[in-house]
């Protein structure tokens, strides 16, 4: 059962005014009578709730996420489990709430900042998807929400960024299918409004050059199965198909694998795949899925503790994570002259 103010007031004898004078460090009561009731409150394992907390201290205890993406993604993309889980791992052990909002629309974004604001439902935000122009900056500093971003965003912010390099990981893949005969290397990014989805797409186009290798495939995805799906029969349909796909996160790999291999190609004999995130699921695909090893449960764990430490007055300092590293398995192999010859 709940402890509550009342059991405390009770067992110590006094009123339930008294309990709380005690409790939140107010006066109101003689030294002698505060040690009593906090000695008896934690003999009956007495804890504030968040509501009172916060009602005492003008404080949410709460952290708030808005993930503008299709509402379908968070339910197949593994990614924003892990790391809501990361973050949930950090905020409970601080007693802190995590407030979601999933938002269809740039409108509904903005309006769920704005509402978040006007409520007073969060002390602060993380900010995922960081764009190019990134107009959720100038938002923040305007509702006076102190924030955390993944990765530092190109327009102005005076909010700290947990970084975490994925140029290292798509270089060393694309190096990687050079080492095995590949020149025709396609990749298959994510939307390019987004730093990280313009970044991989830029890194491998430098990895491609450096290689002496001009002209690769680029398709524009949403990192959903049907996007990576839909990508995949659009390079295999043309008349140069790649032998080579870098995919930007393994669910679209998963679903360009199964697509190849449903017009009859063999991974990776005909064609050699690759994803981003290093998944669960990646190592029980057949072939299992050579991909990008990130840590999104690290990544949620480090946002959520930066956040707190800068709402409790710590420097806002950026932090900086490992760079994801390549992991390879079976989906990838030796460059076919022409995909199913």
């Amino acid at each position: 059962m709940t402890v509550t103010i009342k059991d405390v007031a009770h067992a110590a004898g006094v009123s339930k005014g008294a309990v709380s004078y005690a409790l939140n460090g107010r006066p109101g009561v003689s030294d002698d009578t505060r040690a009593r009731i906090l000695k008896v409150a934690g003999e009956l394992g007495w804890k504030p709730s968040l509501r009172a907390k916060g009602l005492s201290s003008a404080k949410a205890y709460a952290v708030g996420l808005v993930v503008a993406r299709n509402p379908l993604l968070l339910g197949t993309d593994p990614f924003f489990p892990a790391f809501i889980a990361g973050i949930e791992t950090t905020l409970v052990e601080h007693e802190y709430a995590l407030v979601l909002t999933v938002a269809a629309s740039d409108e509904a974004e903005e309006q769920a900042y704005r509402k978040l604001a006007a409520e007073g439902r969060v002390d602060g935000v993380i900010l995922t998807d960081v764009r190019v122009d990134d107009s959720r900056i100038a938002l923040l500093q305007e509702l006076k929400i102190p924030a955390v971003t993944l990765n530092r965003p190109e327009t102005p912010s005076p909010f700290p960024a947990v970084c975490m390099d994925d140029t290292n990981g798509i270089t060393d893949v694309v190096t990687y299918l050079v080492s095995l005969g590949h020149t025709r290397i396609a990749h298959v990014g994510g939307p390019q409004t987004y730093i990280h989805g313009r970044s991989r797409r830029l890194a491998w186009q430098n990895a491609l050059s450096k290689a002496g290798i001009e002209g690769g495939a680029f398709i524009e995805s949403d990192f959903t199965a049907a996007g990576g799906l839909a990508a995949t029969a659009v390079l295999l349909g043309s008349a140069q198909p790649p032998t080579a796909i870098i995919f930007a996160n393994d669910l679209m790999a998963t679903a360009g694998q199964s697509y190849a291999q449903s017009l009859g190609l063999a991974v990776p004999d005909d064609l050699s795949i690759t994803g981003y995130d290093n998944t669960e699921l990646a190592t029980y695909l057949n072939p299992p899925l050579t991909t990008i090893s990130a840590d999104p449960l690290l990544w949620g764990r480090v946002a959520a503790q930066k956040l707190l430490d800068l709402l409790g007055g710590a420097r806002s300092e950026d932090v900086f994570l490992p760079s994801p590293a390549i992991v390879v398995r079976a989906s990838t192999g030796p460059a076919a002259s022409v995909p199913g010859g």
